[in-house]
């Protein structure tokens, strides 16, 4: 069976120096050997991929990325560049990697711009966001560009997450909680549910939003939360689909990435339905070999297995 992940990143030695708060959150030595993985796009990382039955990567710049970049000049360069460099890569091995694009957020127009150029240009299969850029969440009506440009083009953005802007009160003191274990997948399905109360789908109704790690904890809460949306003061918000759940089974698409047990997973397919999860392996802060294996084996119908493996990756992304 084909087999696609979907969050599996890298970095370049331009662009790795971003990476340090991220750096701090993991063990010293996990952290090295992890970066020195990210920094291998072809040699080491095509044997894993053998090694563990993987046939695609969808490549895409590891968190945060250009998005910690302050000057939107520099960021707008940094863009095109490993945009550049990743279609070089995908073009030489195009029977085992796509990409994802890097954007530059601090310039929403120039960001658009970049995101038709590596689609249309460059063969690019949508574009991955690291989180917030500089404080900015998608939902910033600025950003409306960028989501109309998708729209148009009908690729997805992959909303991968990264460090907050200030720490919550409720984890000040316990520096663990900062990062993949904690507060990553609560700050990204904030930002999911800013979009939604935002509007951006109800602007844009086909858009389409990428979440990993079986998406950050939103399959299991979706009776919860449209029960306390029609008790709660809705502040002068009405959603054109009547309830937020609505957004989370139209609009939303999740990965395994991260999370190999099949407890979630069943959630999540009888949350989402199996046409909108998708196989991903977060390489190279998981082991690969661990996610195919769990991929197999889960306790799904074979049928359901390759939908989540390559059929809807195949077609989402046209690959």
């Amino acid at each position: 069976m084909r087999a696609i992940g979907l969050e599996e990143h890298f970095v370049t030695p331009e662009l790795v120096g971003y990476g340090a708060s991220s750096g701090s959150i993991l063990q010293p030595d996990k952290w090295r050997e992890a970066s020195r993985r990210l920094l291998d796009l072809t040699g080491e990382r095509l044997a894993e991929m053998d090694a563990a039955g993987l046939d695609m990567q969808v490549l895409s710049l590891n968190s945060p990325g250009i998005q910690a970049e302050t000057d939107a000049g520099t960021a707008v360069a940094q863009a095109a560049a490993v945009n550049d460099l990743l279609a070089g890569v995908v073009a030489d091995h195009p029977d085992r990697f796509a990409g994802f694009a890097a954007l530059p957020l601090q310039d929403p127009k120039a960001a658009a711009e970049e995101l038709e150029r590596a689609v249309r240009e460059l063969g690019m299969r949508g574009a991955l966001v690291n989180a917030h850029t500089q404080g900015r969440y998608l939902d910033d009506p600025q950003l409306r560009v960028v989501w109309e440009r998708a729209a148009g083009l009908d690729v997805p953005l992959y909303l991968h997450p990264a460090n907050g802007v200030g720490m919550p009160h409720v984890i000040e003191g316990h520096p663990e909680l900062v990062g993949p274990m904690w507060s990553w997948g609560m700050d990204t399905a904030s930002h999911f549910l800013r979009l939604v109360f935002g509007g951006v789908f109800d602007d844009f109704p086909e858009a389409k939003l990428l979440l990993g790690h079986m998406g950050e904890g939103l399959p299991y809460v979706l009776w919860r939360m449209d029960s306390r949306w029609n008790y709660h003061n809705h502040h002068g918000i009405e959603l054109a689909r009547g309830n937020p759940s609505e957004y989370v089974r139209h609009n939303l698409y999740i990965t395994t990435s991260g999370v190999c047990s099949a407890a979630p997973l069943l959630c999540a397919l009888l949350a989402l339905g199996p046409e909108h999860i998708l196989f991903g392996t977060d390489y190279p802060f998981e082991d690969m070999a661990t996610a195919t294996e769990f991929l197999r084996t889960a306790p799904v119908s074979e049928a359901d297995r390759a939908k989540i493996a390559h059929l809807n990756a195949e077609r989402l992304l046209g690959l």
